[in-house]
């Protein structure tokens, strides 16, 4: 029997993409930093977004992980230089994504999280609704594209806390058009 407690979970669950997820779920790490929590930033995703970016200043990053796949480079959060930094709270972006497959390598961002909380360290995350499991086919029903990642229902209910990010149709038209989700091209 481990004497650790298991970390908790938070989720910023997003009614869509776009509407500040990772914003707010950084501006949470530098409130927790800012009272003395230990905060490190596992991944965090924000290319493009200048607001976003600017919220990890003063956070320690936890370095990314280079992978090659399919004659692609891409960086992934380093679940073992997390899991060896030992904060108290890690942010760990995308809970849905689908780690670049290697030996060794969970298949899924949110069994890498499941991890992180059995070593004790708590952890704040981002994820969309349409990437919850049980929604996969109502969300391939209204919009015609079916989710490849998702994330079960029960790692979701097992959050400590879950907040609903959302914001009207109106100005997440204004963000797209601005370029403050996507880049306009």
């Amino acid at each position: 029997m481990s004497d650790v407690r298991p970390g908790r979970l938070k989720v910023y669950l997003g009614a869509a993409p776009g509407v500040g997820k990772t914003y707010r779920m950084l501006d949470e790490g530098r409130r927790r930093a800012a009272r003395g929590a230990d905060v490190v930033v596992g991944f965090a995703a924000c290319p493009g977004r200048p607001r976003t970016e600017a919220m990890l200043g003063g956070l320690e990053h936890v370095p990314r992980a280079a992978r090659s796949y399919r004659g692609g480079r891409f960086e992934e959060m380093d679940l073992g230089a997390v899991l060896a930094r030992r904060p108290q709270v890690a942010i760990v972006d995308e809970c849905a994504h689908s780690n670049v497959p290697g030996e060794g390598r969970n298949a899924k961002r949110w069994q890498d999280i499941e991890i992180l909380l059995a070593a004790g360290i708590d952890v704040v995350t981002a994820l969309n609704i349409q990437h919850l499991e049980s929604l996969n086919d109502v969300v391939e029903k209204i919009t015609g594209v079916p989710q490849h990642e998702t994330v079960p229902d029960e790692v979701v209910r097992r959050a400590r806390q879950i907040e609903l990010v959302d914001m009207p149709p109106e100005g997440l038209r204004r963000r797209l058009a601005h370029g403050n989700i996507y880049p306009p091209e």
